[in-house]
């Protein structure tokens, strides 16, 4: 995506913003120079009429009405009223746009900064984009689970295990999953009641893919993280929670641009159980953090 998409965080038209760079994998060339040209300008682009912002951005009508409906308006007069309402909203100044590319001969101090700038857009942007019906019907779920499995692979596989972790610290039965042949001989053993979860921000890791699939079979309610909406992981997923889909940079692969965006619909996921089973959760809390005090005391002299 263009750099010139992002917004300023917390920007009125950031919500939409948001939605462009999660949908654009899933959209064709031209769809995307239309959603560039909306997130950037929406009050250029409300005083256009279809054809207008077709000829703008070198597209056709057709196009405009089918981007307009991928961003999730009935059609492109919906899209331009929404636009209108975004530029009402605008404050008269934008902060100036930061670039975040990362050159080899950065210096340190320019390095986090722009680290800093891209998760802290980053985490808004899935924050934007989290299904919050879908998000509590996961909750749910796994509040009132037997157990819960979690597949991950690499980066994924490390959030999984941030996962279980935080489950099992309430007193949760909950497992990590990152060899695919454990992965599938444990989803064989699951039943109505349990959940499993899925995490891949490309939605396309078959070794992820296939035990979700094996647990969908036998009856576990399914979960998907994922960065990619409609990507083949989420057709055995009874609940899908969508991820930031970040710019990727040879010094920033998508390993690191994803976890981000990943942690914190764990974070969102675990503080949710832990509310609905707080009368449980806060004593298995305590626990766990007794058990672990005494590692954590300087040792005597």
């Amino acid at each position: 995506m263009n750099q010139d998409v992002k917004e300023s965080f917390g920007s009125p038209g950031g919500s939409l913003a948001a939605k462009v760079r999660t949908l654009a994998p899933s959209m064709t060339r031209s769809m995307q120079r239309v959603a560039e040209a909306v997130a950037h300008d929406p009050a250029g682009c409300a005083a256009l009429t279809v054809t207008g912002l077709a000829e703008l951005t070198g597209t056709s009508e057709a196009t405009v009405v089918r981007t307009a409906r991928l961003l999730g308006y009935p059609g492109y007069r919906d899209l331009r009223l929404a636009l209108a309402g975004f530029a009402a909203q605008q404050q008269s100044g934008r902060a100036p746009a930061i670039t975040t590319d990362i050159a080899v001969d950065d210096p340190i101090a320019d390095v986090v900064a722009k680290l800093a700038y891209e998760e802290q857009q980053t985490l808004a942007d899935t924050a934007a984009g989290l299904d919050t019906v879908q998000l509590d019907a996961a909750v749910g779920a796994l509040a009132a689970a037997r157990r819960t499995d979690v597949y991950g692979i690499g980066a994924s596989g490390l959030v999984a295990q941030d996962l279980t972790q935080k489950l099992l610290r309430i007193g949760l039965i909950a497992h990590a999953h990152s060899d695919p042949h454990l992965a599938v001989t444990n989803a064989v053993q699951l039943r109505a009641g349990d959940v499993a979860i899925a995490i891949t921000h490309s939605g396309s890791t078959g070794d992820v893919i296939e035990p979700l699939r094996v647990a969908f079979e036998h009856g576990a309610t399914t979960v998907a993280v994922t960065g990619r909406p409609n990507s083949p992981v989420t057709q055995y997923a009874d609940h899908v929670l969508t991820t930031s889909t970040s710019r990727e940079t040879e010094l920033r692969p998508a390993a690191m641009s994803s976890r981000t965006s990943q942690l914190l619909v764990v974070d969102c996921l675990f503080v949710g159980v832990a509310q609905r089973t707080y009368e449980s959760a806060a004593p298995a809390l305590a626990a766990s953090y007794e058990a672990l005090a005494h590692r954590h005391r300087s040792a005597p002299r």
